[in-house]
């Protein structure tokens, strides 16, 4: 059977979901990949920052739970911190999609709650970056709650991959008509929602999880040459020596070599090119709900699962860094019952998403969820004047080798791999937990690495948004207590008591 005919035979099925179903909402889900805020990355979607962001809601603080890509995708999943479901680095042995970490998290994960509550489920792309190996259960395994099942085997990539079309492996070249995979996912995406109909008593949860805007950045032949003259951003930490930050961001070189610089550009134009195809694909998805009359009736999510650094702290390029850079993303929402060109600012995080779209199905999220449903922001109901949340926890395990073949004199400090001139992107030295604590008169954030020297890192960023100033030996001792008293009740924290509501106050 086609691909579209196993979806119309879904949708078939859909008829004998109870009729009450037909008054819930249905949810699009559109993921990109390391794309971040502090370097403008929202700049080039502008049709998506129309479409939902001016339709709808736009968050200036969101956050992730982690700067890496499988253990944040394992927060969404989940709704758990990082210590919580245990997926702690892109490895097999970390966690990422590991048999033990599915056992564990994917019989509860969004959409076993989202399909319990009679939800036609739908996912394309990118899942968890070890999803489909030998070790991980193959393309064989389609993880519970989804109906229609297209995963992506292995990382982002754009070319040269293979799908699991529910189950059963299909390849991809490097043909751009017929494999470029964001379009791929436009595509199946676009499927989909043709057979939906405002009519039918089942509603749908549709999750588009592209690769941009992913190394190896390779964007679609269009848009090759567009934004010919951009280059990255040059304002506040770019190509500055970091002499008071932990190890790894110590080694980088400063003044940055006019390659890295080059590169660096040629990276930041790329990421914007990759873009260009996301932002078309949210086009079609608004334009297919509108003339299918299903617009008024569906909540979009756009996001992120980390941001990124180019050149900041003498870094040439990646993320896995505890700095506002690499955690800060993007989400826009809009949807039934959510204001217009609404800007929140309200500090909420990845793990808040999932919560959300079991709220909006209907259902309670469960007890052992570490996030909070968005939904008294979304419909206006929160009180002004209380914070979301006060308090929250990034995380990061790193990963490194023993050696850096051609880095001689990093030998024996764990580097994972090194970037440009030997500036290393991770070290088991890198495992950090920062707390960030956010009120009306000031915004810390507190971190502490696991290194030989225990180091910590305080930054307020009120007076100092760019964390340039590291003020862990020049703050109040009874203020630096407090922040990690509630740093370790927040690294041990799980379900309510992750929500901030209990911690320690700071006037």
């Amino acid at each position: 059977m086609s691909a579209l005919g196993i979806l119309r035979a879904l949708a078939v099925l859909g008829v004998f979901t109870s009729l009450h179903a037909s008054q819930r909402p249905n949810i699009v889900f559109i993921l990109t990949d390391d794309q971040d805020v502090e370097l403008n990355g929202q700049d080039p979607i502008l049709k998506t920052r129309e479409l939902i962001g001016a339709s709808g809601m736009t968050f200036t603080n969101m956050y992730v739970s982690s700067p890496l890509c499988c253990p944040s995708r394992s927060s969404i999943l989940t709704g758990k911190y990082v210590h919580n479901h245990h997926g702690i680095n892109n490895s097999v042995t970390g966690g990422c999609s590991s048999p033990e970490w599915q056992l564990e998290n994917e019989g509860s994960a969004f959409p076993v709650y989202l399909k319990k509550q009679g939800y036609n489920t739908f996912f394309a792309g990118k899942y968890l970056n070890q999803y489909g190996f030998p070790q991980t259960g193959g393309v064989e395994h389609i993880p519970p709650g989804w109906d229609w099942w297209i995963g992506l085997v292995g990382n982002s990539v754009y070319y040269n991959y293979t799908l699991s079309i529910n189950g059963t492996a299909e390849d991809h070249g490097d043909d751009y008509g017929r494999d470029y995979l964001t379009d791929v996912i436009h595509r199946r995406g676009q499927e989909f929602l043709g057979i939906q109909s405002q009519d039918r008593p089942t509603p749908f949860f549709m999750m588009l999880s592209t690769p941009a805007c992913h190394d190896p950045f390779t964007p679609a032949p269009q848009y090759n040459s567009t934004f010919s003259d951009a280059r990255a951003p040059r304002g506040g930490s770019f190509n500055l020596h970091a002499k008071d930050k932990h190890w790894l961001i110590r080694q980088a070189i400063t003044p940055m070599p006019n390659d890295t610089i080059e590169y660096i550009d040629t990276t930041f134009r790329n990421r914007w090119r990759t873009l260009q195809s996301v932002d078309d694909m949210v086009e079609d998805v608004v334009k297919t709900l509108d003339a299918k009359g299903m617009l008024d009736n569906t909540y979009i999510f756009y996001s992120s699962d980390n941001g990124f650094h180019l050149g900041q702290f003498s870094m040439p390029y990646d993320k896995r860094q505890a700095y506002e850079f690499d955690v800060k993303v993007p989400l826009m929402v809009r949807g039934p019952g959510i204001a217009k060109d609404v800007i929140i600012s309200d500090s909420v995080l990845n793990i808040d998403l999932g919560p959300t779209f079991i709220e909006l199905a209907g259902a309670t999220p469960p007890n052992s969820t570490d996030g909070m449903s968005l939904l008294p922001i979304l419909h206006g109901t929160k009180d002004p004047s209380v914070p979301f949340r006060v308090q929250f926890l990034t995380e990061h395990s790193g990963v490194g080798a023993d050696s850096v073949p051609g880095c001689p004199q990093y030998q024996g400090q764990g580097l994972m791999v090194c970037k440009m001139h030997c500036v290393c992107q991770d070290s088991r030295n890198n495992t950090h937990a920062c707390l960030r604590y956010k009120s009306n008169s000031v915004d810390y954030k507190y971190c502490e690495f696991e290194d030989d020297d225990n180091f910590r890192e305080l930054y307020e960023l009120k007076q100092d948004p760019y964390e340039l100033t590291n003020v862990v030996d020049q703050i109040n001792p009874e203020i630096l207590a407090v922040l990690k008293t509630n740093l370790y009740d927040m690294k041990i924290c799980t379900g309510d008591a992750c929500h901030g509501s209990n911690s320690h106050q700071i006037i």
